[in-house]
């Protein structure tokens, strides 16, 4: 897997990935920036997200759960002096479908968490504390 990332201007970043997709990154406009972009550490946020739930999803899928829909919400602190590491990182998964098992889910996030988001397992092996939590929305859930 390879990236790159290029200096645009002031605090503006380009980044694109080995596969030829290309992200804007900014920074706060105390710092030079203009607010244009999401900030480095957001986007490794947002990377989280992708993995885990992308992890989520394909489970439940596997699992033969008719899964409608499934966003995570991402909370994270991070330390008070340099380096602004993250300290605690809390993944809330939102899933809807129908006749959703509480218990598919609850093992899907698990599995996620335990076994297949590299991104997670590579963090909290940094020393960051993750916490993983889902519900269950919308559309009738089974058990």
């Amino acid at each position: 897997m390879q990236a790159r990332v290029k200096w645009v201007e002031e605090v503006l970043f380009m980044g694109q990935s080995g596969s030829g997709h290309t992200v804007m990154m900014d920074g706060p406009e105390e710092v030079g920036g203009r607010n244009l972009a999401a900030r480095p550490m957001e986007m490794l946020l947002m990377g989280l997200g992708g993995c885990s739930t992308f992890d989520v999803v394909s489970i439940l899928k596997k699992s033969r759960q008719q899964v409608e829909s499934c966003e995570v919400e991402i909370r994270a602190e991070r330390a008070d002096t340099e380096p602004k590491v993250f300290t605690r990182i809390d993944l809330h998964f939102v899933v809807s479908g129908q006749n959703l098992k509480e218990s598919a889910v609850q093992r899907a996030v698990a599995l996620s968490a335990e076994k297949y988001c590299s991104a997670s397992i590579m963090l909290e092996r940094a020393g960051v504390a993750i916490g993983h939590s889902f519900s269950i929305v919308g559309a009738d859930a089974a058990e």
